[in-house]
C-alpha cells in the first residue's frame, strides 16, 4: 500500500492509537524495571540518574530531538506534492545533520562530564559516570531520529512503535542487570550510588543500539519502494542540497528551542531547589533523595498517560501538513478538534484515577520507600496530566501551519514565570520538594493557553467544550469517587494493597467508559478510532450505552 496516499480524516489517530500504545506499553515496561533498579541503587542513586538524565535530555535535544518531527513534517510535505526524489534528499541531509550534531554533542558530554559535575551539580557526586556512559547514547538517538522521522512522514507508524518496544525491552534488562553488578564490583567506592546509576544509564545505550539496528533493517527492506516511487516521479528534482540544508535548519531549530526551554525547566528546578536547600542547611543527602522521589515516584508515574499525547502529537503533524499543503481548512479544524478530545478522554480520568490511588499504587511499586511523600506529589501534580496533554498537541498544531516559533515564545514565556514562582515558593515557603511539583502543573498550564491563543487566531478555530471538556471531567470525578470508595472498603476487609487496587482499577476503567458513552462523549465512529473500538462498541451495545 503507498503510504503516501492522502489519509482519510481520522486516518492520523489509528496511527496515532499504534504510536500511542507503543508509547503506553514502553512507560509500563519503564515503571516495571525502574522498580527493581530503583530498589537496588536506592533514592540516593536515583537522584544522581534523573540529574545525569536532565542534563542528557537538554544536550539530545540541542543536537537533534527534534529531527524525527522535523523529518517527518518535510518528508510528509514533498509526498503530498508527490516530490518523492526530495522527499529522499531531505533524509539524506537529515542522516549527515545528525551524524554532525549528535557527534559533536557526544564527544562534549563524554569528555566534559567532570566539568558539568562541577559546574552545575556539586551536590550530585559522582554524576560524571554515568553520563560518560550516555555520551555514545546521544549519538545514537540523534541518528535514530531521522529513520523514525522519515517513516512517521510516510505515514506509517509502525517503525517506530516496534522500534520504541524493544528498545525499551533491551534497555530494562540491561539496567537492573548492569546496575547490581555495577554496584557490586564498586562495593568500596565513595561513588556508589553513581556506579548504579551508570548501570541504568548503560541500558539506555545498549536498548538505543538495538532500536536503530532494527530500523535501519526495516529501511533497507522499505528502500526499493522508495525507489520505485522516484523512478515513477518524471520531473527532476530542482531543490540545491544547500536549500535542504536550510529546510532542515529552519524547521529544527524552533522545535529544538521549544523542546529545549521545557528541558532547560528541569535543570532549572533542580539547581534552584539545591541552592534554596543549602541556603535553609538541609542535608545534602536528604537533597538528593528528595530529588530522587520528586524523578521517579511522581514524574515517572504522570508521564505514562503525557505519552498518549506525544504520539498522538507526533501522528498528526503528518497528516495536518498534508491538510495544510492543499489548504482543506475543513479538514485541518476536523483533525484539531478529534486530536484535542481524543487526548482530553484519556488525560483527565489519568489525572483523576492517579490522584485518587496515588498512595496504595506507589506503595505497591515501590515497597520499603517513603510512599507517603511520593503519594502527596502525585496526588498535588496529577492535574499536570492535562495540560501537557493541551500543550502537546497544540505545539503540534501550531508547528505543522508553519507557526514555528509561537511554542518557542510560549515556552520562554512560561519558563520565565516558572522560574520566578518556584524561587518565591522556595524562597518564601515550606513547601520543599512540593514547589517543584506545583511548578510542574503551571508550567505547562501557561503555554496551553497560550497555545491555544495562537490556535484560535491563525486557524479561526474554536474547540467544543461540552464533548471535550465538561463530559470527561464530570465522568472522571464520578469514577473517582467510586474507585475510592471500592478500593477502601476492599482494603479494610483484606489489608492487601494488591487484593483492593485491582478491582478498584477495573471498577474506574468499567465507570468512566460507561458514563462517557452514556452522556454522549462518544459517539460510536469517534470510539471505532480507539485501540479496539469495535470491540467496546459491541459491549457498549449490549449495556445500551451508546446513543444511536
Amino acid at each position: 500500500m503507498d503510504t503516501t496516499k492522502k489519509s482519510s480524516g481520522d486516518e492520523f489517530l489509528k496511527q496515532g492509537s499504534i504510536l500511542a500504545m507503543a508509547s503506553i506499553i514502553v512507560r509500563i515496561i519503564g515503571m516495571v524495571y525502574r522498580i527493581p533498579m530503583a530498589n537496588i541503587i536506592g533514592d540516593d542513586g536515583n537522584g544522581i540518574y534523573s540529574a545525569a538524565f536532565e542534563v542528557y535530555n537538554i544536550l539530545l535535544i540541542i543536537s537533534s530531538y527534534g529531527m524525527p518531527m522535523a523529518v517527518s513534517k518535510m518528508v510528509s510535505a514533498k509526498c503530498a506534492q508527490k516530490q518523492y526524489k526530495g522527499a529522499f534528499q531531505v533524509f539524506r541531509c537529515s542522516i549527515l545533520f545528525s551524524v554532525l550534531s549528535g557527534g559533536i554533542m557526544a564527544v562534549f558530554v563524554f569528555f566534559g562530564a567532570d566539568w558539568i559535575e562541577r559546574t552545575f551539580f556539586s551536590k550530585f557526586h559522582g554524576i560524571a559516570i554515568p553520563l560518560r556512559v550516555l555520551a555514545p547514547t546521544i549519538f545514537i538517538v540523534a541518528v535514530m531520529g531521522v529513520f523514525r522521522g522519515l517513516f512517521q512522514g510516510r505515514n506509517t507508524m509502525m517503525p517506530t512503535a516496534v522500534s520504541q518496544i524493544i528498545e525499551q525491552i533491551v534497555n530494562a534488562v540491561i539496567s537492573i542487570v548492569a546496575a547490581y553488578y555495577l554496584m557490586m564490583d564498586h562495593s568500596a567506592s565513595k561513588n556508589l550510588s553513581a556506579w548504579g546509576a551508570a548501570g541504568g544509564t548503560m541500558g539506555t545505550c545498549f536498548g538505543a543500539l538495538a532500536a536503530f539496528v532494527i530500523l535501519f533493517l526495516i529501511y533497507l527492506l522499505y528502500r526499493p519502494v522508495m525507489k520505485r516511487q522516484m523512478r515513477r516521479e518524471r520531473r527532476r528534482n530542482t531543490e540545491a542540497v544547500s536549500e535542504t540544508y536550510q529546510l532542515i535548519f529552519w524547521t529544527v531549530v524552533p522545535i529544538i528551542l521549544s523542546q529545549t526551554v521545557y528541558q532547560l525547566s528541569g535543570i532549572i528546578d533542580v539547581t534552584i531547589y539545591n541552592f534554596a536547600m543549602e541556603a535553609r542547611g538541609v542535608d545534602d543527602r536528604i537533597v538528593r533523595t528528595m530529588q530522587g522521589i520528586y524523578s521517579t515516584k511522581y514524574r515517572l508515574l504522570v508521564s505514562v498517560p503525557i505519552a498518549v499525547s506525544t504520539a498522538i502529537a507526533s501522528s498528526m503533524i503528518p497528516s495536518l501538513v498534508a491538510s495544510v499543503t492543499s489548504y482543506d481548512r475543513t479538514a485541518i479544524h476536523a483533525k484539531v478538534s478529534m486530536a484535542v478530545k481524543f487526548n482530553m478522554i484519556i488525560a483527565f480520568p489519568s489525572a483523576v484515577g492517579l490522584a485518587v490511588l496515588a498512595i496504595p499504587v506507589i506503595r505497591l511499586l515501590f515497597p520499603g520507600s517513603d510512599y507517603v511523600t511520593g503519594g502527596w506529589m502525585l496526588m498535588t501534580g496529577s492535574s499536570c496530566i492535562i495540560f501537557y496533554a493541551l500543550s502537546t498537541v497544540t505545539s503540534g498544531v501550531l508547528q505543522s501551519i508553519d507557526e514555528m516559533s509561537k511554542p518557542v515564545i510560549h515556552s520562554l514565556v512560561s519558563l520565565v514565570i516558572h522560574v520566578v514562582l518556584l524561587f518565591v515558593l522556595l524562597r518564601y515557603t515550606t513547601m520543599g520538594a512540593y514547589a517543584l511539583v506545583f511548578g510542574n502543573v503551571t508550567y505547562p498550564l501557561v503555554v496551553c493557553i497560550l497555545n491555544g491563543r495562537s490556535v484560535r487566531q491563525h486557524l479561526g478555530f474554536r474547540q467544543e467544550v461540552t464533548k471535550t471538556f465538561c463530559i470527561p471531567f464530570l465522568s472522571s470525578v464520578a469514577m473517582g469517587i467510586l474507585t475510592f470508595v471500592v478500593y477502601e472498603l476492599l482494603f479494610l476487609l483484606t489489608h492487601r494493597i494488591y487484593i483492593a487496587i485491582v478491582p478498584a482499577f477495573l471498577v474506574a476503567v468499567a465507570s468512566y467508559f460507561a458514563m462517557v458513552l452514556k452522556l454522549g462523549g462518544l459517539n460510536r465512529e469517534e470510539l471505532y478510532e480507539f485501540p479496539m473500538g469495535r470491540r467496546m462498541s459491541v459491549v457498549a451495545d449490549r449495556f445500551h450505552l451508546l446513543r444511536h
